[in-house]
């Protein structure tokens, strides 16, 4: 607006000044009267009054075309742009230089558009390949059992030890059947629900004690062993539940991911108003662009699906997010055949 004011001004000023040389020039000839230049210069000195309103007007539109017209442009130039956005490519955005700044904004919604997209995209790849993986794996548990039953059914004299092996068999193989169903209900519930805390005060030193305690029998399966340092009476304000089971995946990981009869270390400390637990574990090296992933959706590092690994890949994602949702943060580390999961807390549950 500043601008649409001083160049009416300046048109103004160069106006009046345009009328004044014009004057003096002329007057500066010998007009014989007969001239066609000197009788049009008459009319418009006998008519001065309409004409100079006629180029005031004139003028003045012109500026006022100017200065309307150009963010007008503009905004068509934004609503390209915008549209643009709306089906994001390689292509970047393009803005006249006065709208360098807009330009370098849009385009970067336009590159995180790209990003969430391609995120998105191999999230739902993630989630589709391991569907078909999971009703894959069905099948074989499934037939396993469906044999053995068969025996047992069509076989009524079997030996007594021969018929407790087909069952422990049949038994086994539909257990292994119902973590597969679980998974499917994992990635389900992880996908059209929204985590909701319900807190209260809990002691979580007895919490990880307790945690520590069930898992004894899983460890003792694969010669595993645990070392604690856990400090005593550590109260938090949490949800206990949700909290329970960021413990079980990041242990039950460790346990997955452990060399046989190695050690799982689990520490928790109290830092003035956090806590932090730590765990590790003997494993594999996690190579560092599995390490930048390793907290996504769907996201596996056993890429075989052995039985014994073989998960959704969402425990660590929902660890994360239950984590966030108490005001806390988790994170991975792992070199030297050592693997590190830090998860901080806050004493009681920051809102965001």
């Amino acid at each position: 607006m500043m601008q649409y004011i001083i160049s009416l001004l300046v048109f103004f000023v160069m106006l009046a000044l345009f009328a004044v040389i014009v004057v003096r020039v002329c007057r500066q000839f010998v007009w014989q009267g007969n001239e066609l230049l000197y009788r049009v210069l008459k009319g418009i000195e006998y008519n001065i009054e309409i004409c100079g309103s006629i180029v005031l007007v004139i003028g003045w539109s012109a500026v006022t075309w100017y200065y309307f017209e150009k963010p007008i442009k503009y905004l068509n130039e934004v609503i390209n742009a915008a549209e643009q956005l709306a089906n994001p490519s390689e292509t970047p955005v393009e803005l006249p230089d006065a709208m360098e700044t807009v330009e370098d904004e849009l385009n970067l919604v336009r590159e995180q558009a790209l990003r969430n997209a391609m995120i998105a995209r191999e999230a739902e790849q993630r989630k589709n390949d391991l569907i078909v993986y999971l009703a894959h794996d069905l099948k074989t548990p499934l037939t396993s059992v469906i044999g053995y039953l068969t025996l047992l059914h069509d076989e009524p004299q079997i030996s007594a030890e021969m018929r407790a092996r087909y069952t422990g068999i049949a038994l086994e193989k539909a257990e292994r059947l119902e973590e597969l169903i679980n998974e499917f209900f994992d990635i389900t519930r992880f996908n059209l629900t929204t985590l909701i805390l319900e807190t209260e005060r809990i002691n979580l030193s007895r919490m990880l004690e307790q945690i520590v305690f069930e898992f004894q029998p899983v460890l003792a399966e694969k010669g595993l062993s645990f070392q604690t340092d856990i400090a005593p009476e550590v109260w938090i304000v949490c949800d206990a539940d949700k909290l329970e089971r960021v413990f079980d995946n990041l242990i039950r990981n460790a346990v997955n991911y452990s060399y046989e009869q190695t050690e799982i270390a689990l520490t928790m400390k109290k830092f003035g108003d956090n806590v932090q637990i730590c765990i590790r574990n003997c494993g594999k090296t996690i190579p560092p662009e599995k390490l930048e992933h390793i907290f996504e959706q769907f996201f596996r590092l056993d890429s075989s699906r052995s039985s014994a690994t073989g998960g959704a890949g969402l425990g660590l994602a929902i660890a994360r997010e239950i984590a966030e949702l108490h005001g806390g943060s988790i994170k991975a580390e792992s070199e030297n055949e050592s693997i590190i999961f830090t998860l901080q807390l806050p004493v009681n549950v920051i809102k965001s």
